[in-house]
């Protein structure tokens, strides 16, 4: 009778890139737990884009449909808590719970996301995924030709910038701050019609997270209908440090081709280590990092 306790993977984090994972080491038969704590990042996103067959769906909807898909293989189970800490054993990793559950595998592989950190903005985290997003090629075209604003500074700004200026004719910079572009910079933007507010923010207006207008120190309400943010994230989990994963200077976690990490038998796949957030993206990577792990499994014993 197999130790419930005991699997040859253990994946931290269930939603697209952890259940992707589990979807391809469940087909090779290996025994595998998904430690999952059932807060995705998107979770307010009304819909989801730019991944095809299910373009428009709901987040919520495609994460469903992928766990009653996995669970479908027998050696691949599911448990739901938060993990907290991890360590290493003389055969492979231990993972504890919030709970005290304590679950040890061979190889883990961490699909933990990333967490955004807020704006201090009143009506910010409340448009977080509705109106106030972060991608053109998530939510750019639902709101093309509309009036748009970017929350960003510097290169950063110049780089969202050229990415909707494709989707939109009425862009405006808000940089909540002295504006941090050169001369060549300047005239880019002035070339494109492309203006630049540097008066601080101070409240969104929304109606259930569909922005409104943007309130400004000074007191100017200017209207929007998309509002784009670069804002600061940290990682979900703070295990693949405990573990010693080594990070990236933009603070991913550190992996090769094959989503492995710095760590042995360590695996992290999507959000946690990659700048390109979108589902299509998760569930290649998870993909990935599930075959990668299962060719370690085989090469160890073959």
């Amino acid at each position: 009778m197999k130790d419930d306790r005991s699997y040859e993977v253990i994946i931290v984090g269930g939603s697209y890139a952890g259940l992707s994972a589990a979807m391809a080491l469940g087909r090779s038969l290996r025994n595998v737990l998904i430690i999952d704590s059932g807060l995705p990042c998107n979770r307010q996103t009304p819909h989801s884009h730019n991944f095809i067959t299910h373009d428009g769906e709901k987040p919520l909807s495609i994460a469903k449909k992928a766990r009653e898909e996995v669970l479908n293989y027998p050696s691949v189970k599911f448990q739901k808590g938060l993990a907290v800490s991890g360590m290493m054993t003389a055969t492979g990793y231990e993972i504890t719970t919030e709970n005290g559950d304590v679950f040890q595998a061979k190889k883990l592989i961490f699909a933990t996301g990333v967490e955004d950190i807020m704006p201090s903005i009143q009506g910010f985290s409340a448009c977080w995924g509705i109106s106030v997003i972060h991608c053109p090629y998530c939510h750019g075209y639902e709101f093309r030709k509309g009036k748009t604003a970017i929350m960003a500074n510097g290169e950063r700004a110049l780089h969202v910038a050229g990415l909707v200026n494709n989707l939109s004719n009425d862009l405006t910079l808000l940089t909540s701050g002295k504006a941090s572009f050169d001369v060549k910079q300047k005239a880019k933007l002035k070339l494109h019609g492309i203006s630049i507010i540097e008066e601080e923010i101070t409240k969104i207006q929304h109606k259930n997270g569909w922005v409104q207008q943007v309130q400004l120190k000074d007191g100017r309400e200017l209207a929007f209908d998309a509002v784009y943010a670069a804002i600061p994230f940290r990682q979900h989990s703070l295990i693949p440090a405990m573990l010693g994963c080594e990070l990236t200077d933009q603070g991913h976690i550190k992996t090769d081709n094959f989503q492995k990490t710095t760590v042995a038998g360590v695996f992290a796949c999507r959000d946690n280590s990659s700048m390109m957030r979108s589902v299509a993206n998760a569930v290649a990577a998870g993909n990935l990092a599930g075959a990668m792990v299962n060719k370690e499994l085989v090469d160890e014993v073959f």
